[in-house]
């Protein structure tokens, strides 16, 4: 009698466990259906900046379980939750690049290393890493004892970095008018930090505090953490004889918003295009 009983028990946990699993199917399915609707119909085109690593925009929404473990680990807080406001985004982390860009800080891409979903994918970084120092390795057993293989892996990850484009607007921006720039670039008040790439510096520090003094406008391209594969100020000889310059965004850009930060002009003339591609942009 026992047994039977036991049988009809765990007959009706099978019973039950069924159910609540075909429940939940049905509500994924439903969910998923409703997430595609919905962002095709009322959110079309609207797309955050997500921190390094972030995969396809679909696919992020479904992956991200909102655990706030990359905005934890950020040392700059660049990475912010999103608001009530950014409707399927609730919860899920992005950059505001002209409040707080990502300067890779880090060193480490630590956002995405630490992401239990792999909504931020870290194995693009750490297979970037390895070919770098492969590629030092082919060059003979004494080239790695005059270099930092930590360095090197570090400089590999930052180029693979991909969350959007920078795209300039010639009309305010001040290089291209041949103006330069004095001073802070946003302001006493302004909280964001930086680690200027001119001074090689190891650790960020308050934007307010660092102050610039250029002849012509170029903060955009001497603090970025790439470097001349991202963006250049390219020198033209115009008709008149005068001469012009004009920052260009390169393929090298990894979107990551440094150069939208320290825009002195109000907006600024350099925005990062989240989640775009360079041949979106620049076709």
């Amino acid at each position: 009698m026992a047994k039977e009983n036991k049988t009809n028990i765990n007959r009706r946990q099978f019973l039950k466990s069924t159910a609540v699993a075909t429940a939940s199917m049905v509500a994924i399915g439903a969910g998923v259906s409703f997430i595609q609707k919905y962002k095709h119909d009322e959110n079309d085109g609207k797309q955050l900046l997500r921190p390094p690593g972030a995969i396809e925009e679909d696919a992020f929404l479904y992956a991200c379980i909102k655990c706030g473990l990359c905005v934890q680990i950020c040392p700059i807080h660049a990475i912010k939750l999103a608001g009530i406001n950014e409707n399927l985004s609730y919860g899920t982390p992005y950059i505001n690049a002209r409040e707080q860009a990502c300067d890779f800080s880090c060193d480490s891409i630590q956002c995405a290393e630490t992401c239990p979903t792999a909504a931020l994918y870290f194995v693009q970084f750490k297979e970037a890493g390895l070919k770098a120092i492969e590629e030092v390795q082919k060059q003979g057993p004494e080239a790695l004892k005059n270099i930092n293989p930590f360095k090197v892996q570090v400089v590999a990850m930052k180029k693979v970095t991909r969350i959007g484009v920078a795209k300039l607007n010639e009309k305010t921006c001040l290089s291209v008018k041949g103006k330069g720039f004095s001073g802070t670039p946003r302001g006493k008040d302004f909280k964001g930090v930086l680690r200027p790439q001119s001074k090689e510096s190891r650790k960020a520090y308050p934007l307010r505090e660092q102050n610039y003094e250029r002849e012509i406008c170029d903060l955009c391209v001497t603090e970025c953490p790439i470097g001349e594969e991202a963006i250049k100020l390219e020198k033209n000889v115009n008709a008149d004889g005068t001469v012009s310059y004009k920052p260009k965004v390169l393929e090298g850009c990894t979107g990551c918003g440094v150069c939208e930060m320290i825009c002195p002009t109000e907006p600024a003339s350099i925005v990062i295009e989240a989640g775009k591609k360079y041949e979106e942009v620049y076709s």
